[in-house]
């Protein structure tokens, strides 16, 4: 049954939704590379799509930006459409200067300088972690492409763009990998 955010039907998700932040890059991910791709969602121009992949259903939707908006549409997507396993796609800011331009970051946790945890978790700190076996099943899916994969924390801001070069360097030091405004919210609400 459609929510407030998203206006699909039970079943219309796939079990696994791959989630960039911009809705029109999930757009350009379902059309280039899922078949029989049909829109799924586009309440509020926040498109979400399935089809599938070498057989297997795929979907892929967008989360927006920050903590909040990501929040709502992984709390949907699990809650009430069976979504069992959301992947984040796209683009972080690198604060080690062993990580690269292109380079490819497996987040498998994330902290925040938000307070969205300690309001759910009734003021408790809460560490965000990824699931162990879908960061190793990706960790060894970049080794079998060849792919040097960086794996490490990443963290997000409220202010992500004002957090200044200062909090850049001490994240490197602290062996942050990179910056994610959503990463806060989506392991929260999927790790």
């Amino acid at each position: 049954m459609a929510t407030p955010h998203i206006n699909a039907e039970m079943g219309d998700f796939a079990d696994v939704v791959l989630m960039p932040g911009d809705p029109l890059r999930a757009k350009h991910i379902a059309e280039t590379f899922l078949e029989d791709v049909r829109e799924v969602n586009n309440v509020r121009g926040m498109l979400g799509f399935t089809g599938t992949y070498k057989g297997r259903k795929i979907s892929v939707m967008g989360h927006g930006m920050g903590i909040p908006s990501c929040s709502i549409y992984t709390k949907e997507l699990i809650t009430d459409f069976g979504v069992k396993k959301i992947i984040r796609v796209g683009s972080c800011g690198a604060v080690r200067m062993d990580v690269k331009l292109r380079d490819v970051v497996i987040g498998m946790g994330a902290c925040t300088d938000s307070k969205v945890n300690r309001i759910r978790f009734k003021d408790h700190d809460f560490a965000a972690i990824a699931d162990f076996d879908m960061v190793r099943n990706a960790v060894d899916a970049a080794k079998a492409l060849g792919v040097d994969a960086r794996v490490g924390n990443l963290f997000s801001a409220d202010l992500f763009l004002l957090s200044g070069r200062r909090n850049v360097r001490r994240d490197g030091k602290i062996r942050r990998t990179g910056r994610r405004d959503g990463s806060g919210g989506y392991l929260r609400r999927c790790g």
